[in-house]
């Protein structure tokens, strides 16, 4: 997708720095959890490890970037829930072997739907509407040209952002723990076009 100096673009292995520093600003306190302590420096590390490597969850493979005037401002990561232990393997060696601690968390996904892990944005670009352009844009490229289901968490206490993916015709599928976190579990299965 290509609109007045932005682009929606598959993620390149190039982009896993500023992949990582996005996916930080979604998912912070849930990767201190993994990790066992609350280092910046050695969190960004790992998901930037991460985001380098094929076949993980946070790999880039998975991952789309919004470009504003050639700059990369927001990604998303989402991949094939019927693949999370698959692709949970490579993430648990890394912080086994970088902090030797065990990584076995609840499902956040299942068979059956694309999980949405995290979008990122740059605070810049926060509240300007462009989270929104990028899950409309996933919606249109899972849900509405692959015929596919999405699925993603909203955090209890974010009342604001389960709004807007209701908004966009997600559904609540129900309950869900993360990292010890009360979430919810949201779908949308239909395009609305």
């Amino acid at each position: 997708m290509e609109s007045k100096n932005m682009m929606i673009r598959k993620a390149k292995v190039e982009d896993s720095g500023a992949i990582a520093t996005y996916m930080m600003l979604a998912m912070e306190d849930i990767v201190y959890k993994f990790i066992g302590e609350n280092s910046f420096e050695k969190a960004i590390q790992l998901i930037e490890n991460l985001v380098s490597k094929e076949a993980n969850q946070y790999s880039y493979e998975n991952c789309w970037v919004v470009e504003k005037n050639k700059q990369i401002v927001a990604v998303a990561n989402i991949y094939d829930g019927g693949n999370l232990y698959d692709l949970r393997k490579t993430v648990a060696d890394q912080i086994k072997m970088m902090f030797n601690m065990e990584f076995n968390p609840e499902d956040e996904t299942q068979n059956g739907e694309y999980y949405i892990d995290c979008i990122g944005v740059h605070p810049d670009w926060q509240g300007k509407g462009l989270g929104t352009k990028l899950l409309q844009f996933l919606i249109d490229e899972y849900v509405c040209k692959k015929q596919v289901t999405i699925g993603l968490l909203v955090d209890n206490d974010n009342p604001k952002a389960k709004r807007l993916y209701l908004n966009l015709g997600f559904e609540i599928i129900g309950p869900k723990i993360l990292a010890g976190k009360k979430m919810e579990h949201l779908q949308i299965k239909r395009c609305s076009s």
